[in-house]
């Protein structure tokens, strides 16, 4: 079999791992702090690893049963309805189209935080002096510039993904490599400043919007959807399937890349709550460099925001990667609009990959406007419920494979992937329920999915010119 152009394990698990260690490791300490005390950030990291486990095993044991559905965990939508049926296709479609906006939103919240990265160097990205005032609304020049930095990052890296997919990998495989080691680094340095007292106490009341106390169970349920974005991206080897050397290594990837992403995520959020304490981290804009300028002073701060830049430019590379590929790969399943089928000379989904990045765009927009650390809070809600619903449709499709036998010869087999497609299933809809308790996220999330119905009709013409031409031969 011919593997040039073909990912490798290191490569795929360079991808699981560098997109799940994207801009979460470096924000969500001050998102989970406004929402939960240590203790409940702690629980909900336990509880989400063990969530994103069995859906982890999931995506390895379909990618293995069921190697010919490749793209994502959305593809599956369509298999739990009638082949060829107009449920299947519209399921398709519709769990491709709000896996697709997830990914588009994504992709903002690692390029927003880049640039607040960058800030450490020049500050004059968060300058609050006024550029131009429109009537009410004044464009400040921080924000003008943060806006410039996220659309050269956003349009450098298309161009550098349209030399080649393999050669992208690299980079991002380098990336990531350079991310683990300087996070290793932080980790020791942390551990030896680390101060009970700040963590402490570990559980307390925090408030909600109303001004009313919040439960330990309720800041859990708060922070479950924060503490899930970190993870998002797990599927990462899945949707690259098609495109890897050996089938196996799309299993071994998801899973070594998850206890990777686990080990530093666990390891790092603990340790800042250690040396910050919760009034600073909830304040904070760049919590980790914040942390180790705390410990080693300012030169500390720009040596984490370098290895920071790097990480998050190669999570930028990885995630716009498997952003194209995506509606590509549904298009190919005959789920999607067809004109995302179209390739350049080098097997790139140019016209996927020109879309999405011009829809990024009109997602850069709400860095003119909002402070970064606002910006991120928005998308990743958005872009984390969006995932969702492929993710419990995987759990789904395991259990009904489970049920009727198909591709299994062992009953230990089925009753193991039933169980495990049973928690998956479980878990996936108690974060939903979770993240969708605020109207206001749950209403936006819905009429973000809702809008690709509009485009759904160039998908159905295209199934039934197919069936007319069957019927003809």
């Amino acid at each position: 079999m011919n593997t040039k152009g073909k990912l490798g394990l290191g490569i795929l698990t360079s991808l699981v791992v560098g997109n799940m260690v994207g801009s979460g490791i470096f924000m969500l300490p001050r998102s989970l702090s406004e929402v939960a005390s240590p203790g409940g950030v702690l629980l909900a990291w336990i509880f989400t690893g063990l969530g994103v486990l069995v859906t982890a095993l999931v995506f390895g044991n379909l990618g293995t049963r069921k190697p010919n559905l490749k793209g994502g965990p959305q593809i599956y939508a369509k298999e739990l309805f009638k082949a060829g049926s107009k449920k299947s296709l519209l399921a398709g479609f519709m769990s491709t189209w709000g896996y697709w906006i997830g990914n588009l939103a994504g992709n903002i919240a690692i390029i927003t935080t880049f640039a607040g990265y960058l800030s450490s160097f020049f500050p004059i990205l968060t300058s609050e002096a006024a550029l131009i005032t429109i009537g009410s609304f004044t464009l400040k020049v921080g924000n003008a510039l943060t806006f410039f930095v996220c659309t050269i990052l956003l349009w450098g890296t298309h161009f550098i993904i349209l030399r080649g997919i393999e050669n992208a990998g690299k980079l991002n495989f380098m990336a990531t490599a350079a991310k683990v080691v300087g996070f290793l680094l932080f980790i020791i340095v942390a551990l030896l400043a680390f101060q009970t007292s700040t963590i402490l106490p570990l559980v307390e009341p925090r408030l909600d919007e109303a001004g009313q106390a919040v439960s330990l169970f309720g800041q859990i349920n708060h922070a479950a959807i924060t503490t899930l974005w970190a993870f998002i991206g797990v599927e990462s080897a899945v949707v690259f399937a098609g495109r890897a050397k050996k089938q196996l290594d799309v299993k071994r990837a998801t899973i070594l890349g998850l206890f990777i992403a686990l080990a530093i995520y666990i390891g790092i959020s603990t340790l800042v709550m250690g040396i910050l304490n919760q009034d600073a981290l909830i304040s904070s804009q760049k919590p980790l460099i914040d942390a180790i300028v705390a410990v080693i002073g300012p030169m500390g701060g720009k040596i984490l925001a370098s290895v920071g830049l790097i990480s998050l430019f190669g999570s930028t590379i990885g995630w716009i990667m498997l952003s194209s590929e995506v509606p590509y790969q549904a298009a190919k399943q005959g789920i999607f609009i067809p004109a995302f089928l179209k390739e350049n000379n080098k097997k790139i989904p140019i016209f996927s990959l020109t879309v999405t990045n011009m829809l990024g765009q009109l997602f850069i927009f709400s860095t003119i406007s909002n402070s970064i650390s606002a910006a991120f809070d928005f998308v990743i809600y958005i872009a984390t419920l969006s995932y969702l619903i492929p993710y419990l449709i995987s759990s789904i499709f395991q259990l009904k494979l489970t049920i009727t036998g198909e591709t299994y010869q062992s009953k230990k087999e089925r009753i193991t992937d039933g169980i495990i497609g049973g928690l998956a299933t479980f878990y996936s809809i108690w974060v939903i329920v979770a993240g969708t308790a605020d109207i206001k996220t749950f209403s936006f999330g819905m009429i973000l999915l809702l809008s690709g119905i509009f485009f759904y009709n160039q998908v159905n013409t295209q199934a039934k010119n197919k069936k007319q031409i069957n019927h003809a031969a």
